[in-house]
């Protein structure tokens, strides 16, 4: 190829991949955001890995500021999909900690500008401004919180003027608030206790995957405060964040600083099952419509307890003012607010696609294999496991079979950390790979050619401009950031072509009643196996128009439920679904 045709295939690529994002009406969780790698060396004795949690997004003129753990730095967006990475380190050369930045950062708008401040118990961390925050031009608003905060939230009241801090994070103590002076962001040192966990009561407020660790008391932290209909509500993590069951619950008052109540249809946010797992300690925020959604922790915790990514899930206020997130298929294509349909199914939002997953257990092969790190953990909707090749070299590919001729509208590829090399931020980092379609696995062409992009991309995301049809897909590598060429997820979306999986037969709740001795918290869920489901996802909740938890369950016909309140009455529905869609729902068990 000459220079000039050679100069015209590579515009004729960017063009392609430039079209290709333009078009996109969805993203999928994890986030895929240039996530920082550890800063702590003592984390990385199983392996360098990425790592951020704890985020906050905040809606500032129109436009979307993400912050999060450890990053150096901060996204905006204008749209929740494209996400611009601002450097930036918030942390002054005389703070007593020396590694992390912004840890826990809370978040909030005053008027015209936007605040960020990072968890601090030294009291040594400022408060940070900027009118122009798509830009690294900040100023310090006050060079020190006094009363100091870790995993700070703030509400600004407009209606009253007024400014609000919250904070903890401890297995031992409660939530605090304190007003702030809005001129000199100083408490007049009257501090509150607000909330506390009650894991005796609250099943999902126990420690442990499985909410049954009893070794060590639940951890409560991530406060955060918003406001609806004149009501404030206080929201907070628990039990801890390396766990599946990780969620936020929350607690109602007339007033900021007093009188919490429980929320009854607790955890508002709760994703123990699938492929990207907890949402917990996050933030709710709105979007340019005054839709709500809630971005929150998805848990790893393979190299490490603290290896986490970001979700975000539709969110919102029912009828009575009670606050849900939907996050049932949660992790499969979901509409961003430009493209969301405004309209609400069993009184909640919901931005999903309808695309399914294509390739769940279905047959791979691959290249090579480094150790036990086998194919099919590319394809085992695991977050927590993954296939590696023997190196990160180019030419290395992995590729699945559909099973048949299907659809295909979206591919996600989800990247793991094996033998990484970087700590922190770097930059210059970068995935590159081709995506090839073929219908009998011996005649191949290319679909997504990303041989020349020059970004970080560790959960990509492609939505094809329009769905194609084919049976096989093959992953190839042409570089990798650092580390083996290795795949936790190679997810493929679109429809299949069978038919939609039976309603569900043989649904049942085992609970202890209410008059025996025995451990309410916990439930035994069974059914009965459908021959043609992937799997099934179980709605629970309080009422039986707000069945507003979920939990999705692959290849299994029962799920041992430990997040039930002691003391209320629940009701359960349960669908099965399948690439081809989602089966009828039950009708709605009632469990006392």
């Amino acid at each position: 190829m000459n220079g000039s045709l050679k100069n015209i295939g590579i515009i004729f690529l960017f063009f392609q991949s430039v079209v290709l994002i333009s078009q996109q009406r969805t993203y999928c969780n994890p986030v895929n955001i240039d996530y920082g790698y550890t800063p702590w060396e003592h984390r990385t004795e199983e392996g360098k890995h990425r790592t951020t949690a704890d985020p906050v997004i905040v809606n500032f003129r129109n436009k979307y500021f993400l912050f999060s753990t450890n990053q150096q730095g901060y996204w905006w967006s204008e749209n929740m999909l494209h996400w611009h990475f601002i450097s930036r380190k918030f942390l002054l050369p005389r703070s007593a900690y020396k590694v992390h930045d912004i840890n826990a950062p809370g978040v909030f708008i005053m008027k015209d500008t936007l605040y960020v401040y990072g968890s601090s118990h030294q009291k040594d961390f400022p408060l940070w401004k900027s009118g122009n925050p798509t830009k690294d031009d900040w100023q310090i608003a006050t060079d020190t919180l006094k009363v100091g905060a870790w995993d700070p939230g703030f509400l600004y009241d407009k209606e009253l003027d007024k400014l609000y801090l919250y904070w903890g994070s401890s297995n031992e103590f409660p939530l605090l608030g304190t007003e702030l002076n809005t001129q000199t962001f100083q408490s007049d040192g009257y501090v509150k206790p607000l909330i506390k966990l009650h894991p005796d009561l609250y099943g999902w407020e126990r420690f442990g995957e499985y909410n049954d660790n009893v070794f060590l008391m639940p951890f409560i932290e991530g406060a955060e405060m918003i406001k609806h209909n004149g009501k404030y509500y206080i929201q907070y993590g628990a039990p801890g964040t390396e766990f599946s069951g990780y969620a936020d619950g929350v607690y109602v008052s007339e007033s900021p600083m007093e009188k919490f109540i429980y929320q009854s249809h607790n955890p508002f946010s709760y994703k123990p099952g699938g492929y990207a797992r907890g949402a917990g300690h996050g933030a709710t925020f709105q979007d340019n419509r005054g839709q709500y959604w809630h971005v929150s922790t998805i848990a790893i915790g393979v190299k490490n307890n603290f290896e986490r990514r970001i979700g975000i899930w539709p969110a919102g206020f029912d009828q009575d003012d009670v606050m849900y997130c939907n996050t049932a298929y949660g992790d499969y294509p979901t509409y961003i607010p430009e493209f969301s349909k405004s309209e609400k199914l069993n009184n909640m939002f919901s931005g999903f696609s309808g695309w399914m997953l294509l390739n769940y257990q279905k047959p791979i092969q691959v290249s090579s294999t480094l150790g036990g790190f086998h194919p099919n953990f590319s394809v085992d909707e695991d977050i927590k496991t993954y296939w590696s090749a023997k190196s990160g070299d180019k030419g290395e590919w992995i590729q699945t079979d559909l099973g048949e001729i299907s659809t295909i509208n979206a591919i996600q590829i989800n990247y793991a950390d094996q033998d990484a090399e970087f700590i922190g931020k770097s930059s210059g980092v970068k995935h590159q790979y081709k995506v090839w379609k073929s219908d009998d696995a011996k005649k191949w062409s290319v679909l997504i050619d990303k041989s020349n992009n020059q970004t970080d991309i560790p959960h990509e995301y492609v939505e094809l401009e329009n769905p194609i049809k084919t049976r096989f897909l093959k992953l190839e590598n042409i570089a990798m950031p650092t580390g083996k060429f290795a795949i936790s997820g190679f997810r493929v979306f679109g429809k299949g072509n069978g038919s939609l999986p039976e309603k569900v037969e043989n649904f049942i709740v085992l609970r202890t009643s209410p008059n025996n001795e025995g451990e309410r918290r916990n439930s035994w869920i069974k059914w009965k196996q459908s021959y043609d489901a992937d799997g099934y996802v179980i709605y629970f909740g309080k009422s039986p128009d707000k069945l507003y938890g979920s939990i999705m369950v692959y290849g299994k016909s029962e799920y041992f439920f430990t997040g039930m309140d002691e003391n209320d009455v629940y009701y359960f529905q349960i669908e099965a679904f399948n690439s081809s869609g989602i089966g009828e729902r039950t009708e709605i068990l009632k469990c006392e």
